[in-house]
């Protein structure tokens, strides 16, 4: 399974995701690729619209079974957290507010 998750995707671009994947809600398209056909599909998308971030979930053969992949300059990264991979945000806490360490 692959997930796609695009931004400033120009129509050209979109239409040609379609092709491979279905969409089910707009920028977000889910397919089931093989590696070489993902990593073809990911090359001819950034080659087309060089301006675009571009989120690529794929199965993989680890403890989560997916593998995180981002391109081109997203708000958000990867971190490798103890072998887990994590999504980190600019500006946010290295804690996340619970109530036990909430101010309010």
């Amino acid at each position: 399974m692959t997930v796609l998750v695009a931004s400033d995707v120009p129509p050209a671009v979109r239409g040609m995701l379609k092709r491979w994947f279905l969409e089910p809600r707009p920028n977000v398209f889910v397919g089931t690729l093989n590696p070489r056909v993902t990593a073809e599909v990911v090359s001819y998308v950034l080659r087309l619209a060089p301006g675009m971030s571009l989120l690529v979930i794929r199965t993989a053969n680890n403890s989560q079974g997916f593998v995180i992949e981002m391109f081109g300059q997203p708000d958000r990264w990867v971190v490798n957290f103890c072998g887990i991979q994590l999504i980190a945000e600019e500006g946010a806490s290295s804690c996340p507010e619970t109530p036990e360490n909430s101010s309010t």
